[in-house]
């Protein structure tokens, strides 16, 4: 039974899960694990729990980060920032249409990692030949999208506060046209946009809300429904008596009885118009005389 623990690398990145393996560490710790990248540093995210099973080997807890590898995380960013302008450079001295977000280099610097957007595929196999020639280690190159890039970079929103994705967002729920609609705003993509040029997060926000409150109003309504068990008792409406006729009845024909009626009358006022044409229809001009 392994305790797992949650361990986060960047500020509101994944929470990925790690094989304790014995160390004792609390919410909050830096601690040194191995990932697949090599050796890095991570903070804890999630406290440790007991779990039977696990879908996949999980990676291990190494130790608990002390003052050394703090010190070399600090000039690990140096490395960092001494990589991506020699990058940069290069890019530019071979003309590669990519742009260049970030660097990221391990621990124990056995691999680094360059960020870059791009808007198709790129062919940076030259590039990668002068990194390593560079840097003796091994290049990872990794095409991020604009999303992505907005995380790694921050910046302020039109609200005038902190990107989201930079303050609380772990992950990128898809965003429609459809959240802007529901709310009634503007439909103007240059307003509904944020720095990404995507449609903004917080559009979800009131949109889910919204949605919960129908969901709510729904339930609501269904239980008053399912609390009226007994049916209300049918009234039928007062019909006024009418008075049977008195005196002498007087029986028709069914023929007379129909000419009778109003419809009857108009019935028949219609055939004789009928008759009348006819007759002026066939009646014999006068003849002139020669």
């Amino acid at each position: 039974m392994p305790d797992v623990v949650g361990i986060r690398f960047k500020s509101c990145g994944r929470i990925y899960d790690f094989d304790a393996a014995g160390v004792e560490i609390r919410q909050g710790d830096r601690v040194i694990v191995e990932s697949e990248f090599g050796l890095s540093i991570g903070t804890v995210a999630t406290a440790s729990s007991h779990r039977e099973t696990s879908q996949k080997d999980l990676k291990k807890v190494l130790r608990v980060a002390g003052s050394e590898d703090l010190k070399i995380k600090q000039e690990n960013e140096k490395f960092e920032r001494e990589a991506r302008s020699f990058c940069v450079e290069r890019i530019a001295a071979r003309g590669i249409p990519m742009k260049l977000v970030c660097s990221e280099v391990t621990l124990d610097r056995k691999r680094i990692v360059f960020y870059f957007t791009a808007d198709g595929r790129i062919d940076f196999r030259e590039l990668v030949k002068d990194l390593a020639a560079r840097f003796k280690t091994r290049i990872e190159m990794r095409q991020i999208g604009v999303r992505d890039k907005a995380k790694l970079v921050g910046g302020l929103g039109i609200c005038g506060k902190e990107l989201c994705c930079r303050l609380f967002l772990t992950s990128f729920e898809p965003i429609s046209i459809k959240m802007a609609k529901q709310q009634d705003l503007t439909l103007n993509t240059g307003k509904l946009s944020g720095v990404c040029g995507r449609l903004m997060c917080c559009l979800g926000y009131e949109y889910h809300a919204d949605q919960q409150g129908t969901h709510a109003s729904y339930a609501k309504a269904e239980r008053a429904l399912q609390e009226k068990t007994e049916p209300e008792a049918f009234i039928p409406e007062p019909v006024a008596a009418v008075p049977p006729p008195t005196g002498p009845v007087e029986v028709l024909p069914a023929e007379q009885a129909r000419q009778a009626t109003p419809q009857g009358e108009e019935r028949k006022e219609g055939e004789n118009k009928k008759r009348k044409k006819r007759r002026r229809r066939f009646k014999k001009k006068p003849q002139n005389p020669e």
